[in-house]
């Protein structure tokens, strides 16, 4: 059965690890986040070892957190995502980059023109990360003092992706014939001008830039909310989801692929690909001690501010070995907010305990030797909890490189992860069909 099924692997990094500890692991690079040749490093390893995708997380906000735990954050200086990723497109030649951008502090217009543009810079390789932006800490960088209200923030996105997707379709693909004897450059017959008039933008269109090389660079989706799901049946080529456990991602990914059909999509049309930490070693013993080094080097001030945000309200006035009360709902992410409250009344974990876990990493994980993960990754592969997996990485270089010289060779042996590339777009990689153009029927 696998062997009809093969994994996807994407690297999810900001550009490099997310948890909080991760700089000041023995032997890591601290400014690894902010560092070009270090980050070349880690993008070619990574096309060495075929994975599908580089794919970079982006916040629009620094002070999203108090300044004690801001202070000890090896993410709070970040490259540009189309800045890096168009950098890193000239060093590669195979592997995807996907970079997050936001419908609700940008307009249609810029995210269609990066993105064509990157897609033709890396020869077909890009994709959209496709956000609403949860942290109302970003508001205040764009002129509003309050965040956008949720249900709107994915309304809002919806027609986003309309807009987008048919400004990419402004041109059809033989539209520029340049033909030098005749003076010809492109054929009228084979442009459309947009004219799109809705709830949210008014966009009169072409894009200035050719269909891109994949028709539409791949569209990635990360909510996980009813709001979020809807959006990606209909919008996404992607999906990343936190799902803590097996029985939940069976769960999501059923959910899922079962509102394709209501939208005239086939079940394949759509990859759902969990983040998953993992850290690797000769032993289990081994792993599970680096698992715990590295979870103390996450301070408490740094911990409790990640479990503020990730509930949508601050929990700091709290006894840090006391239980977690009520919380009441917020604007924030309501996936993330009940994952956290779900862990806190299961387990039940302390306040201090949460802001540890939260603050580290707090989502899948597999921790133990390149067979204990091989296993997990096959089992979910089979059972059907995902179609791959972003994997995030405990600390750089070292624990990109035991995942590609330990974990790839024995995905590789059980035939389940590729050897080589077979194609060079990020939708061949991925078995995704190039989309057609709505508005040239020849496309």
């Amino acid at each position: 059965m696998t062997r009809n099924r093969q994994l996807h692997l994407g690297a999810f990094m900001r550009p490099v690890s997310l948890h909080t500890g991760a700089w000041r692991f023995p032997g890591a690079w601290p400014d690894a986040n902010f560092n070009f040749t270090h980050l070349k490093h880690c993008v070619q390893l990574l096309e060495q070892a075929r994975f599908d995708a580089f794919f970079m997380a982006d916040h629009l906000a620094v002070l999203n957190m108090p300044i004690d735990a801001l202070k000890r954050s090896h993410t709070a200086t970040s490259f540009e995502p189309f800045t890096l990723l168009s950098a890193l497109a000239a060093v590669t030649e195979r592997i995807g980059l996907v970079a997050t951008a936001s419908t609700t502090f940008d307009e249609p217009w810029h995210i269609a023109r990066r993105f064509a543009s990157l897609d033709h810079l890396s020869n077909g390789r890009a994709g959209w990360n496709l956000v609403t932006t949860s942290n109302p800490e970003a508001a205040r960088n764009f002129g509003r003092d309050t965040h956008m209200e949720h249900d709107e923030r994915y309304r809002r996105a919806l027609e986003f992706h309309a807009v987008v997707t048919g400004l990419w379709d402004s041109w059809a693909d033989d539209a520029f014939v340049r033909e030098v004897d005749t003076g010809l450059y492109f054929d009228p017959a084979k442009l459309h001008v947009l004219d799109h008039r809705g709830d949210y933008f008014s966009v009169r269109g072409p894009l200035n830039i050719a269909r891109p090389v994949q028709g539409w660079p791949v569209v990635v989706q990360a909510g996980s909310s009813e709001a979020g799901m809807q959006v990606a049946a209909q919008t996404a080529d992607a999906v990343f989801t936190a799902q803590p456990t097996l029985a939940a991602g069976k769960r999501f990914y059923a959910d899922l692929k079962g509102r394709l059909e209501r939208f005239h999509r086939a079940r394949d049309d759509l990859k759902i690909l969990p983040g998953v930490f993992v850290v690797v070693g000769e032993t289990r013993e081994e792993a599970a001690e680096q698992r715990a080094l590295l979870d103390r080097f996450v301070h408490y001030d740094s911990g409790i501010a990640s479990l503020s945000i990730a509930l949508g309200h601050d929990v700091s006035a709290f006894d840090p070995d006391g239980p977690l009360p009520e919380i009441p709902e917020s604007n924030a992410s309501r996936s993330a907010r009940q994952r956290v409250v779900d862990w806190a009344r299961e387990e039940r974990l302390t306040i201090r305990e949460l802001a540890q876990r939260v603050g580290g990493y707090s989502g899948l994980e597999m921790v133990g030797t390149a067979r204990d993960i091989a296993d997990q990754m096959e089992q979910w592969l089979v059972e059907e909890g995902s179609d791959g997996f972003n994997v995030m990485f405990p600390w750089l270089p070292g624990g990109l490189d035991d995942f590609v010289r330990k974990v790839i060779p024995e995905l590789q042996r059980r035939r389940i992860f590729r050897r080589e590339y077979t194609g060079t777009t990020l939708r061949e990689h991925l078995g995704l069909k190039r989309p057609a153009n709505r508005f040239f029927a020849n496309e």
